[in-house]
């Protein structure tokens, strides 16, 4: 039975400061989906996008590693509302930014990557070092419900801000400046919510690069970078690809792809354990790669109901398996370097994925095909492709790595509790 007490630390005060930060950040973050418009408006294509897109995982991927380090030794307290602020700031610089192909733009997205990167980073910290061990992960799995929450309301709001077809200079700068607001009240929020919490504690840092070298789980790297190709494609181009149908909003698309990631994740939260990570992959990727080439029958707003359904359940699976996999692999007291090493995986992916789309479809206006078609089947093949290097790889259905590494061994069931803990952080829907 639950005390009192760690029930008052659960969910008190603090934990809800925590869920309105985070809501706050993914609604912002959910709403710059639109970014493709900024993108188009002054002057660039789907290629620029992906390079710019590409730009600001770079300062994610930064931030990953960075965090592991500033969190300790500043508290997520400074980190948490700095990035918040941060993001704020790098909103409304694209006010004063009216092409995409300076350094200016590249310069704010890699700000705006690393702050949100910051903000979920510092919040899972602090609300999972507020309770029992036993308890963190059913913290931290209730604090990620706020991601599905911000994703709902950012592309109803984006919709509704950029209702104007084609969309406008004004409405794009209305957006940031909107999106600047919400990175205000995340960092307000922030600070409400880690009142009286301790400073950052000065410790000596684990080699975290002989350690990556020693634990890493080898293929599930492979398949991890995959998952973010795949996440990370209706996030970037959705939005240019249905203004080329000549359907005006997203918010149909994320307003099923969200609620069915729930249900999924909730209706198969114990299958890790019973029927192993290695068969939820591959069911997984077989969702994810079929989703993809759903988008090749989209011919009006509800019709990205099909492709979402399929894109939601394909995250549903993938997302905890793939991390709790990987992050399994190493010791406990380790775990954070392997949680951080899955996550960078999956930022790698966008950047890696966003280019590679945008690429695409401009070599198929070059070349006179249909673009995105092009674009979406050559990306399905390539997640195909990696979904059998996974199958014919002999990983186990629970990966356990070699005994010459002497690596401490993890039950299924504790494997499967990181996955669903993982599950429902908000940064990575």
């Amino acid at each position: 039975m639950n005390r009192p007490d760690d029930q008052a630390l659960a969910y008190g005060w603090p934990f809800w400061f925590a869920y309105l930060s985070n809501s706050s950040m993914m609604v912002a973050v959910s709403l710059l989906f639109r970014f493709a418009d900024f993108v188009q408006i002054t002057g660039g294509s789907e290629g620029d996008l992906g390079w710019i897109v590409a730009a600001g995982m770079v300062g994610s991927l930064v931030m990953r590693w960075a965090q592991a380090v500033g969190i300790d030794w500043l508290g997520p307290r400074k980190v948490w509302f700095w990035s918040g602020l941060g993001f704020a700031v790098a909103s409304l610089a694209h006010l004063f930014i009216h092409s995409c192909r300076g350094p200016a733009v590249y310069a704010a997205q890699v700000v705006l990557r690393t702050s949100v990167a910051g903000v979920f980073g510092a919040s899972i910290t602090f609300i999972s070092s507020r309770v029992p061990v036993l308890r963190g992960a059913e913290g931290v799995g209730m604090l990620g419900t706020s991601g599905f929450v911000g994703m709902m309301g950012g592309t109803l709001l984006g919709d509704w801000l950029c209702a104007a077809e084609p969309v406008t200079r004004t409405e794009v700068d209305r957006m940031f400046v909107v999106a600047s607001l919400l990175g205000g009240l995340t960092a307000v929020a922030a600070l409400l919510g880690t009142r009286g919490s301790g400073p950052g504690r000065k410790k000596r840092l684990p080699p975290v690069w002989p350690l990556v070298r020693r634990y890493h789980p080898g293929m599930l790297l492979l398949v991890a970078l995959g998952v973010g190709i795949g996440i990370g494609l209706p996030h970037n181009y959705l939005r240019p690809y249905t203004a080329t149908l000549g359907i005006p909003g997203i918010m149909i698309f994320f307003w099923v792809y969200a609620p069915t990631a729930l249900v999924v994740r909730l209706a198969t939260g114990r299958w890790p354990t019973r029927f192993g990570i290695r068969r939820m992959i591959l069911a997984g990727f077989g969702f994810l790669v079929t989703s993809t080439l759903l988008y090749l029958v989209v011919r009006s707003p509800w019709s990205l109901v099909v492709p979402a359904v399929f894109a939601g359940a394909g995250h549903a699976f993938l997302f905890p398996s793939v991390t709790a996999g990987g992050a399994t692999c190493f010791p406990q007291r380790f775990r954070g370097v392997g949680v951080t090493l899955m996550l960078s995986m999956y930022d790698l992916g966008n950047l890696v994925g966003a280019p590679l789309a945008g690429m695409l479809v401009e070599l198929g206006r070059a070349l006179g095909w249909p673009p995105y078609p092009l674009a979406f089947v050559t990306i399905a093949a390539l997640l195909a492709t990696i979904a059998g290097a996974f199958a014919c790889s002999g990983v186990p259905n629970f990966p356990q790595p070699p005994a010459r590494r002497r690596i401490a061994r993890t039950r299924a069931t504790a494997g499967a509790a990181v996955g669903q803990a993982l599950a429902a952080c908000p940064q990575e829907h």
